[in-house]
């Protein structure tokens, strides 16, 4: 009896699964590290129909439709463009010319997914939602994966629930001579605060270094301090968020780890665990568990790339499905990184 459940739960499982499956084409722009590394896996996992590759190279187009049979690689974007069974393209080429490939894609009316930065300035990313509306595209939205970690989705709906005080972020790398960090790096923990926090005012700003930036912003109903640096190590990086509530301690680590340590019990404003010391209380709201290399323990999954571009399609194929990544929502983000860009704080 307990065996016949078990095989109809996994039948059940697996056939819904099979069931999802896409009604248009898509194409992909570009073929770089990232891409392979965290992009087509997960489009080939969700089975989207990708009719084309688009790359710059007819020698790597070559090597695509030899390396993926039934996929046209071409070297022209235009091509795409007036094929009318694509419905949606995922960008995600040199930052440098993002801006260009995007405004492209929504001068042809089909739906964009574009890797981060979409664009340099708010100038042009104002300009990108106005070619939007100009041609009525469906779907806009920038790869800001973090916004779709389960974890920053679990704790984004927690904090909506608590009183917030403080939070302290600090994300430190490597040196980065490929790019511009603040851009291509910094990007992602400063849009992570503008999604969880909401518009940020910057109460003070120091660059002790280039690359390394020592924030203090306050938002609607938090004060929070960063710490985003290069001038740490690549082989040793740390992605971390404290947020401080009424209720208790909230940590994220790596987009993985997400903790929560209840406030100590006071009375009158004495601190009880001082009178009468208890053990602490930790509850794990998300953690990794390596032991089952099963989709939710995958980090395409953990950090968000598995739910963004799942949005991406969703949103496509359903009206009613709208992702948390649309160039609307990163306004903030823009505004935030060239105050930075401006200069002129101080402690």
């Amino acid at each position: 009896m307990i065996q016949e459940i078990i095989d109809r739960y996994k039948r059940m499982r697996t056939e819904r699964f099979l069931r999802q499956t896409y009604r248009y084409s898509y194409a992909f722009v570009g073929m770089g590290q990232h891409s392979l590394t965290n992009l087509y896996p997960v489009l080939h996992y969700l089975g989207v129909p990708l009719k084309y590759v688009c790359v710059t190279s007819g020698r790597k187009a070559g090597l695509i439709e030899r390396k993926y049979p039934g996929v046209i690689a071409t070297t022209s974007l235009d091509a795409i463009l007036k094929d009318d069974a694509v419905r949606g393209i995922l960008v995600s080429a040199s930052p440098s010319a993002h801006f260009a490939l995007a405004s492209q894609v929504l001068r042809s009316g089909k739906s964009l997914f574009v890797e981060k930065p979409p664009c340099r300035t708010s100038e042009e990313l104002c300009a990108l939602i106005d070619l939007q509306r100009r041609h009525a595209v469906p779907v806009a939205m920038a790869g800001l994966q973090k916004r779709y970690a389960p974890a920053v989705r679990l704790l984004r709906k927690r904090l909506r629930k608590e009183q917030l005080i403080t939070y302290d972020l600090h994300y430190l790398t490597g040196a980065y001579p490929e790019g511009n960090p603040l851009s291509d790096l910094f990007i992602h923990p400063l849009d992570l605060v503008c999604h969880l926090f909401g518009q940020p005012e910057v109460l003070a700003c120091q660059q002790p270094s280039d690359g390394t930036f020592l924030l203090m912003l306050r938002h609607p109903h938090i004060v929070g301090t960063l710490e985003l640096s290069t001038s740490y190590s690549w082989t040793s990086p740390e992605e971390s968020l404290k947020v401080c509530t009424r209720s208790g301690l909230y940590r994220l680590t790596y987009m993985e780890e997400l903790t929560f340590t209840p406030s100590s019990l006071t009375v009158a404003g004495i601190p009880m665990e001082k009178l009468r010391p208890r053990r602490k209380t930790v509850e794990y709201l998300c953690q990794p568990n390596n032991f089952a290399p099963i989709l939710p323990n995958n980090q395409l999954y953990s950090h968000g790339y598995f739910h963004e571009l799942a949005a991406f399609v969703d949103s496509v194929e359903n009206d009613h499905v709208h992702p948390a990544s649309s160039l609307e929502t990163i306004k903030d983000t823009y505004e935030l990184m060239e105050k930075l860009t401006a200069g002129g704080w101080g402690l």
